[in-house]
């Protein structure tokens, strides 16, 4: 049976759609309303706020850590300075990914590591030779993110820190609402977001104490439904649905390495010393992955011709969808997989993240992606895009960074 995590005692009142999902063995709601419309808007122009304590967290301490981190993950963490956090990939000996999540640098050598999947046997496994202490803290941390254009603002009376100064993916310890934390300057929607770590006791005084700052600005309780469709404007990967972690796959063909994954930007191959990096290095010096990760946008007209003939409105789907979408070439040929697809309400189109031949992957290249009106296989025009489909600048804008640089200019 599903757990109840700390925040539960809040969600379960609010949630009057009855609409829950098991996410790490915990409850998640998935949204609160019958619609997750309200949710995904107030992601979008006010503040969203969606519990996330399923998500895995090891604390990972010690003389050796930073080198201990750097063996396991993609980002050289002994370059990561204490107040910052890496967003990485994880892969096993032969190259294949097995998750991606966050490491923040804590200070004093300590560091919190977010993962998808658990991987204390894992870390335990390759922790020989390192002068390193590994806690699975899952249970013993509340997490809770607050996403939006005013979630700086929201924050602001909430936390006692200057969030004005903290940058795109630093962190900070602090007072959250009277109680001992820590706030991130992260999240999963592509927005100017944050989130907040505590104990599980102080979780619901916490959640009351940004409910009542965030009141005058429209602030919403959010579910996992309203941050998929966001997740998939921002251009970010799901861990299952856009590739599968390799200890989880039944047949090798279902393995990505993080090129196939849309993930290599976070690997550097000049560096030595880490899980996987031989094998990327060969798989490049052989010529490169056969996949890569892109973004389409369906062609909307095509859309509406195709439904005006079976006397229907253009179909709007609910939410975003998780089932795998064939695509294929101008000839025809299947040439890969939309494995995450939505209506993007704020851009207003269809759009979809795909896995395709990399001969396919240029920006501007004309594709075919199934589309099912009636029970009738049909094909309309997917165009490939740079991702992110949406990325505001507010998201980065840090304003005690642009005021110094302001005042430097003036000088």
């Amino acid at each position: 049976m599903p757990r109840h995590t700390p925040f539960h005692p809040r969600t379960a009142a609010l949630c009057h759609s009855y609409a829950w999902k098991e996410w790490a063995g915990q409850l998640a709601v998935c949204n609160y309303d019958r619609h997750s419309e309200r949710e995904y808007f107030a992601f979008r122009h006010t503040a969203g706020m969606i519990d996330v304590s399923p998500l895995y967290k090891y604390d990972v301490r010690g003389k050796d850590a930073a080198e201990f981190l750097a063996h396991m993950w993609s980002r050289d963490c002994t370059k990561l300075k204490p107040g910052r956090v890496y967003y990485g990939v994880m892969c096993d000996e032969n190259g294949h990914t097995l998750d991606d999540g966050t490491i923040a640098n804590l200070g004093q050598g300590r560091y919190r590591v977010t993962s998808s999947e658990p991987w204390l046997g894992w870390f335990s496994r390759h922790s020989r030779g390192f002068d390193v202490s590994i806690v699975d803290e899952t249970d013993a941390v509340a997490a809770l993110s607050v996403q939006g254009p005013r979630s700086r603002q929201i924050l602001q009376s909430v936390v006692e820190a200057d969030l004005d100064a903290l940058g795109f993916f630093g962190v900070v310890a602090c007072q959250l609402g009277g109680r001992r934390g820590w706030i991130s300057r992260t999240g999963y929607t592509g927005d100017l977001g944050y989130e907040l770590w505590m104990a599980p006791d102080d979780a619901c005084a916490v959640w009351d104490a940004i409910t009542d700052a965030g009141h005058p600005y429209g602030l919403e309780p959010a579910g996992l439904d309203a941050m998929d469709v966001t997740r998939i404007e921002a251009g970010f990967v799901l861990q299952g649905v856009d590739y599968i972690s390799a200890k989880s796959c039944l047949t090798p063909s279902l393995k990505s390495t993080p090129d196939d994954a849309g993930l290599a930007w976070t690997v550097k191959l000049d560096r030595e010393g880490w899980i996987g990096r031989d094998a990327l290095l060969r798989e490049r010096d052989a010529g490169g992955s056969k996949w890569q990760l892109v973004g389409l946008e369906v062609s909307w007209p095509e859309l509406e011709e195709l439904y005006d003939t079976y006397k229907l409105p253009t179909h709007l789907a609910p939410t975003a969808s998780r089932a795998p979408l064939p695509v294929w070439n101008a000839d025809g040929k299947q040439i890969g997989q939309a494995t995450s697809h939505t209506w993007s309400p704020i851009l207003k189109k269809s759009i979809a993240l795909a896995q395709v031949h990399r001969p396919y992957a240029a920006v501007g290249t004309q594709l075919a992606i199934e589309h099912t009106p009636e029970f009738q296989r049909h094909r309309v025009t997917a165009t490939v895009l740079d991702t992110p489909f949406y990325n505001p600048p507010h998201k980065t804008f840090t304003p005690a960074k642009a005021a110094a640089k302001g005042k430097k200019g003036a000088a």
